[in-house]
């Protein structure tokens, strides 16, 4: 007779034997303990769905001729509360045994001949063992794959918010301009349809677009007055200076090319690489909307802000030349829809 050895500290797999003779559960119950498992015995079927369900068990020998059910309609009603445990099913005799396509279906692990010796049926309980401990295996990987995944995620949303402050303390006009471009990027995208993980994209883009003014030198950026020619030229380099930054960085380098483009316009008169309509990509076509939008309705440097009324009629006026006209007409229903009345709904 074989033996179960464990490990040190290593639980004892249990074994349920569910059969209506007594003298066979009592065998089986006996030769399995003496094997090292922890077994319990039922011999009523239907007490034994119950069983399962209120205690622990790892592995199930379960006779297939039983009254007032039979094993395959205990299977059936075991299956719809535990997938895990493994069910070996008893036969007084290889012609009773249900055709494999039942097997199959009841997602049974195998099933035995009864016999005088238990030698086969312990051959396949190691087998139920040994897939278990694979199992455990397997799932242990997952939990340490999944921590580190959240660790990953935790550290990933760390830098975005080390990265947003780095953009916000440059120019308190500007402060939190990132975030409603954001939001309000996020909300068209989703009134458009857009997938959860191009919404997320979206959503990245809007609160680095302007990372790139990192770059600029606080003369022209926190300038008051009037930009000349030169210093417009410096402002305009931004894009590119982001696309480079957010490139650098395994984590946000899939949003690089948005950034670079989220001043480009429809007509091709914009820049950094004078792109037109669909050249431009779809996320940089949505920043460029919202961004426009928060932009007119914040006060700068240079000028107060305009009233949502105002903005609103500059996006419409300029659809199809600065804005795609699909997506400035859905930024339009959602302030028709919204109103005129409170500018911080639309960054919520």
């Amino acid at each position: 007779m074989r033996r179960n050895k464990r490990l040190s500290g290593e639980k004892a797999y249990s074994i349920l034997t569910v059969d209506d003779s007594p003298i066979m559960t009592s065998a089986l119950s006996d030769y399995f303990q003496r094997s090292g498992y922890e077994v319990d015995t039922e011999n009523d079927p239907v007490a034994a769905i119950e069983k399962v369900r209120n205690g622990n068990y790892d592995i199930l020998l379960l006779d297939f001729m039983m009254t007032p059910i039979c094993g395959d309609k205990v299977i059936e009603e075991i299956r719809k509360f535990n997938k895990d445990i493994y069910i070996i099913l008893l036969t007084g005799h290889k012609s009773m045994a249900p055709p494999l396509k039942t097997l199959r279906e009841l997602d049974i692990q195998g099933y035995y001949e009864k016999s005088e010796r238990f030698d086969q049926l312990e051959l396949l309980v190691e087998s139920c063992v040994k897939s278990l401990k694979q199992l455990k295996t397997i799932r242990e990987y997952q939990e340490e794959l999944n921590k580190a995944y959240e660790t990953m995620n935790d550290n990933y949303m760390e830098m975005i918010h080390a990265m947003r402050l780095l953009v916000d303390a440059r120019d308190v006009y500007t402060r939190g301009h990132s975030d409603r471009v954001a939001a309000l990027a996020v909300k068209i995208a989703r009134r458009m349809g857009m997938s959860e993980e191009d919404v997320r994209q979206i959503r990245l883009a809007g609160l680095f677009h302007d990372i790139g003014k990192v770059g600029v030198p606080d003369g022209v950026l926190l300038k008051a007055g009037k930009l000349t020619d030169e210093e417009f030229d410096v402002i305009k380099q931004h894009p590119e200076k982001g696309e480079k930054i957010l490139e650098a960085l395994s984590f946000f380098k899939s949003v690089a090319p948005v950034v670079r483009s989220h001043h480009e316009r429809i007509d091709g008169k914009g820049y950094p690489d004078g792109l037109k309509g669909e050249e431009i990509p779809l996320e940089s076509r949505v920043i460029t909307i919202a961004d426009a939008f928060d932009a007119m309705t914040s006060d700068r440097h240079y000028r107060k802000s305009k009233s949502v009324k105002e903005a609103v009629s500059e996006i419409e006026k300029n659809r199809g030349t600065q804005f795609d006209q699909k997506i400035a007409d859905i930024f339009l229903k959602i302030v028709q829809e919204t109103g005129t009345e409170d500018l911080d709904k639309y960054f919520k």
